[in-house]
């Protein structure tokens, strides 16, 4: 996989967005010791992070002012105990600004390198090899296939 370094002007956020948004990602998804695997806030997660928000610029930066404003000025300024409720506030708004941040997020921390070899994993891309999935109980549809149809038919 590549290894995104991100230079101080590559990005469409200012520095201090930048940092309102590295510390809500390290509270997202913090680092843990004891899977040996970085939290993502880890310099290489965090550029592809910031990398991946670029064309979603207005987006993202609309969703790191609304962080900034629930916490009153910057948050990263804030205290560490009081972050966590200022995410919380954050995260309970539930908008498309939140879920862009989260799916951005989780998305380029499942793509790193260390985390897929965590999850025991190969580092390698979904396609065209694609992954195995281990045979499951199709019946468990059966109450799905049994309701009436939710549409109506097109002549």
């Amino acid at each position: 996989m590549k290894h995104i370094v991100l230079k101080p002007d590559d990005s469409s956020l200012s520095v201090a967005q930048r940092r309102s948004l590295r510390c809500l990602v390290a509270l997202m998804i913090p680092a843990s010791a004891e899977y040996q695997v970085p939290g993502a806030d880890d310099d290489t997660i965090f550029a592809d992070i910031v990398a991946t928000l670029k064309p979603h610029a207005v987006l993202a930066g609309d969703a790191v002012g609304r962080l900034d404003a629930l916490a009153g000025g910057c948050f990263a300024d804030l205290p560490e105990d009081q972050r966590d409720t200022v995410a919380q506030d954050f995260r309970r708004d539930r908008s498309a600004l939140v879920n862009l941040l989260v799916s951005v997020t989780v998305q380029c921390y499942y793509r790193d390198d260390r985390v897929m070899r965590s999850l025991g994993m190969p580092v390698r891309a979904p396609f065209p090899e694609g992954y195995e999935l281990a045979p499951s109980d199709w019946s468990l549809l059966d109450p799905v296939r049994a309701r009436p149809k939710l549409y109506r038919e097109v002549p």
